[in-house]
């Protein structure tokens, strides 16, 4: 189950990820989501995923996906939170060469 929080603050809509980003139609919301923020002119993203415990080739897709349309649209995008498994997936996955990375919520917002 994946459990998917989103609000906004200091300009920046932050979308906390708690559970198991994996194929399926719950993970398909975050792309929803991100398109629909992107439609209404929302342009920074944070993504807090200290509480994800597992994620697949397609959870990996979905933060590929929100990256390149963010970008694409002239935002930007931080994750915040990966430790362990969650960020060693990232780290294979070279995403964190691309997207920077924080330990907590409050660095990523420090650095907007």
């Amino acid at each position: 189950m994946l459990e998917i929080t989103h609000t906004e603050a200091g300009g920046a809509i932050i979308v906390t990820l708690a559970g198991k980003v994996m194929m399926g139609a719950e993970s398909e919301r975050i792309v929803t989501l991100v398109d629909r923020d992107l439609a209404e002119g929302k342009r920074v993203f944070i993504f807090e995923v200290s509480g994800v415990t597992r994620m697949d080739s397609t959870g990996v897709g979905r933060f590929i996906y929100s990256f390149n349309k963010i970008t694409s649209a002239g935002g930007t995008m931080r994750v915040a939170g990966a430790t362990g498994h969650i960020f060693d997936i990232f780290h294979v996955s070279l995403l964190d060469t691309v997207i920077p990375f924080f330990g907590s919520l409050a660095e990523a917002q420090a650095s907007a």
